[in-house]
C-alpha cells in the first residue's frame, strides 16, 4: 500500500519528532491484506533511521505491534499496542500518535491523569473493534494506546472488523466502536481517557466532583457543548464576564454528522472537523470548559441567594448568576418491541460508523427525510440491499437526494409503512415487521440490520421538575432574546422551540442568547 504524497510528507514531518528507536513487529499471512500491510510498514520504516521492521507471531494475522527499540531492555521494549488492520482513513492519526508516544514524544495529558493511569493495579487487556470509516473509533483507540504506553499492565489491540469478519460474527458485534476488556464487553461508543479511567478507578469520579464543587460561581454557565453552546460561550467571554461550559461531550450531535455542505462560507466539511475548529476557537478565550459532565437538575435561587444551581450526575453542583441551556437533541427512537433489545446487535443510528459491519447484507433504513435518504444512499454502496421504510405517503427528503436514491438498483422504498417490531434470534437482528397504513396488513422483511433515522428529541428530561415552560414536544419555550420562563435562564439551539434545526441557526441562537444574558446581567 503506497502512501500518497501529501500523507507521506505529513508522516515524514512527524517521524522527525521521534526521540527513541521504535520497532514495528509484523505478524503476517499470505492474504492480500497482509501484503498491503507489509508494503505500508516498509514504507514507514524507510522514512526514519529510528525505526526498524521485524517479523513476529500473533494469533491475529495480519497485525503489527508497536514496541520500543533496541536501546531498551527486552522487558522495557514491550508496549501493549497492536493494530490488527491497516490504520488508514480515520485511524491514520492513531498510528502516528502510537509511533510518537512509543518513540518518546511527550504525552499531551495532564500530569494528574498520567499518575492515575500509572497507579492502576491489575491486568487490563483491551480489544477495540472498529471500522476505518468510523469517526468515533479513533478517540477510543488513541486513549487506550496512550494508557498502554503509560502502564505496562495495560494492553490494547485495534481490530478492523471488516478484516476479521469471523471474529466479528463470533462475538456478535454489530456496532463500532465496541470495546472488550479481559474478554468481556467493556463498553461501546465514543469515549476517551476521561471516560475510561473512572470505569477502572471509581475514586476518580469522586475526586473530580470535589474539584467541581469548589469552583467559584460563574456570571454565566452554559450547559451543553454543541454549536449553540460554543457560540454562546464565545460571545459571553468576549463581554469579559466569568464564563463556563459544562457538557457531556463537546460537539454534541455534530460529532455524528459527516457531510456538511450548508455551513455558509465553508463549501464542504465533516462534523468532527467542525467540532475541532469550534473547540480551538473556544480555547482562545478565558472559558472554563468542563467535559464529560451530565446535568441532572436545575435549581432556582432560594432565600438570599441570587445564584442558580446546576446539579450534575457526578454529585457536584455548579453555581451561576445566569444559565444558558444548550443541551441539544438526540436520535429519536421508534419505541417498538426489539429496538432496545437489539441496539448494537443490528439496530443502529449512525450509518457512517456502523455501516461497514453490514457489508454484503440486507438492511433497512427507517425514515424518508434527508437523514434517512442520505443513509440509504451511503449504505447502498456496500450492503447487499436497502429497504427504506417511510411512515408517510411520500418521501420528504430534498429532490436531489430522491433522484439519487431512485437511481440505485439495490434500494426498495416502501411508503405508508409503520414499523411495529424488530425481530431477532441468537442476540442478533433477523428482520422487522411493518404494517401497511392503508391496507392495515402486516408484512415481514428478513434482514440483518436496521438504521433508525426518524429525527431528534430535545434533551430536556432533566428539566421536567424545574418549572420551566416546555412545548408539547419537550422543547424549551424561549422569547426573542432566548429567555425561558425562568428568571436568569436562557436557552439556545435544537433544545428550544426555534424552528429549523440547523448548525448555522444553532450558532446564531447561541450568540443571541449570550447577548440576551449579558443584557439581563447588567440590569440586575
Amino acid at each position: 500500500m503506497a502512501l500518497d504524497t501529501a500523507i507521506k510528507t505529513q508522516l515524514q514531518t512527524y517521524l522527525q519528532m521521534l526521540r527513541e528507536p521504535v520497532e514495528l513487529v509484523a505478524s503476517l499471512d499470505e492474504s492480500a491484506g497482509a501484503k498491503e500491510m507489509l508494503a505500508l510498514l516498509e514504507e514507514i520504516v524507510s522514512m526514519s533511521d529510528k525505526m526498524t521492521l521485524m517479523r513476529g507471531e500473533d494469533v491475529r494475522k495480519p497485525s503489527f505491534a508497536v514496541k520500543r527499540g533496541a536501546s531498551h531492555s527486552e522487558a522495557a521494549k514491550e508496549v501493549g499496542i497492536r493494530f490488527a488492520g491497516i490504520p488508514m482513513g480515520h485511524e491514520f492519526t492513531s498510528l502516528v500518535l502510537a509511533l510518537l508516544h512509543v518513540g518518546g514524544h511527550p504525552l499531551k495529558l495532564e500530569a494528574e491523569k498520567i499518575a492515575q493511569i500509572a497507579a492502576l493495579e491489575g491486568e487490563f487487556h483491551f480489544e477495540t473493534f472498529i471500522s476505518l470509516s468510523c469517526h468515533n473509533c479513533p478517540e477510543v483507540v488513541q486513549a487506550l494506546n496512550l494508557m498502554a504506553v503509560i502502564n505496562p499492565n495495560i494492553t490494547h489491540v485495534m481490530i478492523d472488523g471488516s478484516l476479521f469478519q469471523d471474529e466479528v460474527n463470533e462475538r456478535k458485534i454489530m456496532a463500532v466502536p465496541t470495546i472488550f476488556m479481559n474478554g468481556q464487553e467493556f463498553g461501546a461508543g465514543r469515549m476517551g481517557v476521561d471516560e475510561i479511567l473512572p470505569k477502572l478507578d471509581s475514586g476518580v469520579i469522586a475526586l473530580e466532583a470535589k474539584k467541581l464543587d469548589a469552583k467559584a460561581p460563574y456570571d454565566v454557565l452554559i450547559v451543553g457543548g454543541g454549536p449553540a453552546g460554543a457560540s454562546a460561550a464565545i460571545y459571553a467571554a468576549r463581554k469579559g464576564i466569568r464564563t463556563g461550559i459544562v457538557a457531556d461531550r463537546f460537539g454534541g450531535q455534530v460529532m455524528d454528522t459527516m457531510g456538511i455542505e450548508n455551513f455558509i462560507s465553508v463549501k464542504e466539511t465533516e462534523g468532527p472537523k467542525l467540532v475541532a475548529a469550534l473547540e480551538e476557537h473556544v480555547k482562545t478565550y478565558d472559558i472554563d470548559v468542563m467535559h464529560l459532565q451530565r446535568a441532572e437538575a436545575l435549581i432556582q435561587p432560594a432565600g438570599d441567594s441570587n445564584l442558580i444551581e446546576i446539579k450534575l450526575e457526578s454529585g457536584a453542583t455548579l453555581k451561576s448568576k445566569a444559565v444558558i441551556i444548550a443541551t441539544g437533541a438526540r436520535w429519536k427512537e421508534m419505541n417498538v418491541p426489539g429496538e432496545k433489545e437489539y441496539r448494537g446487535k443490528g439496530v443502529a443510528y449512525c450509518p457512517h460508523c456502523d455501516g461497514p459491519l453490514f457489508k454484503g447484507k440486507d438492511i433497512a433504513v427507517i425514515g424518508g427525510g434527508n437523514s434517512g435518504v442520505e443513509a440509504a444512499i451511503d449504505l447502498a454502496g456496500f450492503v447487499k440491499h436497502v429497504t427504506l421504510l417511510q411512515h408517510g405517503s411520500a418521501l420528504s427528503a430534498d429532490a436531489i437526494l430522491q433522484n439519487k436514491l431512485n437511481s440505485l438498483s439495490n434500494v426498495t422504498v416502501i411508503l405508508n409503512a409503520q414499523t411495529t417490531e424488530i425481530t431477532g434470534e441468537n442476540q442478533k437482528v433477523n428482520g422487522l415487521i411493518y404494517q401497511d397504513r392503508v391496507t392495515e396488513v402486516l408484512h415481514s422483511v428478513a434482514l440483518e440490520g436496521v438504521f433508525v433515522q426518524i429525527g431528534l428529541l430535545p434533551n430536556t428530561d432533566w428539566l421536567k421538575s424545574s418549572g420551566m415552560d416546555l412545548s408539547k414536544f419537550g422543547e424549551i419555550e424561549v422569547n426573542s432574546h432566548g429567555q425561558t420562563s425562568l428568571p436568569g435562564v436562557f436557552a439556545a439551539g435544537d433544545v428550544t422551540t426555534v424552528p429549523y434545526k440547523q448548525i448555522i441557526i444553532a450558532m446564531g441562537e447561541g450568540a443571541k442568547s449570550a447577548l440576551g444574558t449579558f443584557d439581563y446581567l447588567i440590569r440586575q
